[in-house]
């Protein structure tokens, strides 16, 4: 049905058009690569960093994803703290995050929570780069932080909500008599209700069509959640589940297809809830633990073997055995009992038991101290960038709203091609649908007598995505009304109305549309 990992990591390069995105995420983690990918489509550039087939870092060139303005869009930081903290990290070249953090503006936990939202955003949108060209780095530096996402969980919201359904179609193609088959023994996601009553619905190997009807989702649902579900493993073919089973187990019993559109809850589904052992006095609750193990995970991989154990240079060994048993004490994974605070734990016990053995090993020792000395007579020597330069690298970042207010002016100015080429900046940026109402109406003002029915489908793309933005229902009345249809200009005015009741104007608009229509 699809490539093989291997075949696809073959290549280490590519477009996406032809190598789709979570086709190359889901290889990287079945290979389990540590590598960065590198996408980039015109203006835009992103890098993701893998450890072991896990994504745990990415960085981009637009502003709306670095960490600072995330936690501003979020309301987790205001604009005055993150300029004032943007400009103290570059002059001390402390990270970003940890000076949050140091001024009391944000808990390490909430960090971290954030942390991972911002990195979700941002590997989202690579779902909708389809137009991208991707390359694979092998040699990498590890991050300063790391916020391990689950790929899996990533390549099914990804595919259910953002990757164009043309091209889910385009990659996911199969005849109406073709059955599928859950796949016995793969771990998968955790499914919403929804995808759960889906993915039950496969038991009883059903056609397309049937899939359709027993989940109560419309084509564009079905498609994208079976596309996932099988390309991460989850489900195939009929044919190709019953060549894998041993030829000993028989034929496959298919349990009768009960009737009525829903499924009842069906034990075995790909998401468990593990019951919480009684009477163990898990430190999960307690805030301050939680915000130390937290703040520790998010620096620990921005140093070295002295710093993460917390001894000198000239430490000796009954010492540094004190302090690694006592680090690996505090931050035990058995003192955590849920899943994430657990994993946290034991990547710290990794990294202090490497940080141990390193410190052990006398050549080693030795190496590292000769790091040390090297780092800090650079620092000495060539000295760090001004405030002025590395400023000057933030104004590299593309800014979406900056390419709107460009828009907005060329808009007023009447001068609509150059409106619609700054929407489309925007859009590309960041897809908001106040932008992609915009970008429909001025693609509309630039040839009214052949983009009308593109700018309304685009238009009601749009409010179907969100269906509270003014601004788009009046555009879709403005361009129904030039298109000549007059029933659904009077809708989109009152809806517009509805949102807006102080905008008279759209009275006027309601009015005149309705003697239309009673002609």
């Amino acid at each position: 049905m699809f490539s093989t990992p291997a075949q696809v990591l073959r290549q280490r390069e590519g477009a996406l058009a032809e190598t789709p995105f979570p086709l190359l995420l889901h290889a990287l983690a079945v290979e389990e690569r540590t590598c960065t990918l590198e996408l980039k489509v015109r203006q835009r550039e992103k890098r993701i960093t893998f450890e072991d087939g896990a994504p745990v870092a990415s960085s981009s060139n637009l502003l709306h994803e670095t960490l600072g303005k995330f936690l501003v869009d979020k309301g987790k930081l205001s604009e005055a703290d993150y300029q004032k903290t943007l400009a103290e990290s570059v002059s001390t070249e402390v990270p970003f995050g940890g000076l949050v953090v140091q001024k009391g503006l944000i808990s390490p936990f909430d960090l971290y929570k954030q942390m991972q939202a911002n990195m979700a955003m941002t590997l989202l949108d690579c779902f909708r780069w389809t137009d991208a060209r991707y390359r694979l780095i092998a040699d990498i530096e590890p991050p300063d932080t790391s916020v391990r996402m689950n790929t899996a969980q990533l390549i099914l919201t990804g595919i259910a909500n953002v990757m164009p359904f043309d091209e889910v179609a385009t990659h996911f193609t199969f005849t109406d008599d073709r059955r599928f088959a859950q796949v016995p023994g793969i771990e998968g996601p955790k499914l919403s209700a929804k995808d759960a009553r889906l993915f039950q619905a496969l038991r009883f190997r059903p056609t397309f069509p049937e899939l359709m009807e027993r989940s109560g989702m419309d084509t564009d649902a079905t498609l994208r959640r079976l596309y996932a579900f099988c390309l991460l493993g989850l489900a195939d073919f009929v044919e190709e589940v019953d060549a894998r089973r041993p030829a000993a187990t028989g034929p496959v019993a298919v349990p009768a297809m009960p009737p009525g559109p829903a499924l009842t809850p069906l034990p075995g589904t790909l998401e468990t809830v593990e019951a919480r052992p009684q009477g163990i006095p898990f430190s999960d609750e307690d805030e301050a633990v939680k915000n130390e193990l937290l703040s520790v995970f998010l620096s620990h991989r921005s140093q070295d073997p002295f710093d993460l154990l917390g001894v000198p240079e000239n430490v000796q060994p009954v010492a540094l055995r004190k302090a690694f048993l006592a680090l690996a004490d505090k931050f035990s994974p058995l003192r955590f009992h849920s899943a994430d605070l657990k994993e946290k734990a034991e990547g710290l016990l990794t990294a202090y038991a490497r940080a141990y053995g390193a410190l052990t090993e006398v050549e080693q020792a030795a190496l590292w101290r000769k790091r040390r000395q090297a780092a800090r007579e650079k620092k000495v020597n060539t000295g760090r960038p001004s405030t002025a330069e590395q400023f000057r690298i933030r104004t590299d970042l593309l800014d979406a709203s900056t390419q709107f207010e460009e828009a907005m002016k060329r808009l007023k100015a009447e001068n609509f091609a150059g409106a619609f080429e700054y929407f489309e900046y925007a859009c590309d940026i960041d897809p908001k649908p106040l932008y992609r109402a915009h970008r429909a109406w001025a693609r509309y003002l630039m040839k009214p007598e052949s983009h009308g029915k593109l700018a309304l489908q685009e238009l009601q793309d749009v409010l179907k995505q969100e269906p509270g933005c003014e601004e788009g229902w009046f555009f879709l009345g403005e361009v129904s009304r030039g298109e000549g249809q007059w029933a659904q200009a009077e809708d989109a005015y009152r809806k517009a109305f509805k949102i807006n009741p102080k905008n008279r104007q759209y009275v006027d608009l309601v009015q005149e549309t309705m003697k239309r229509v009673k002609r």
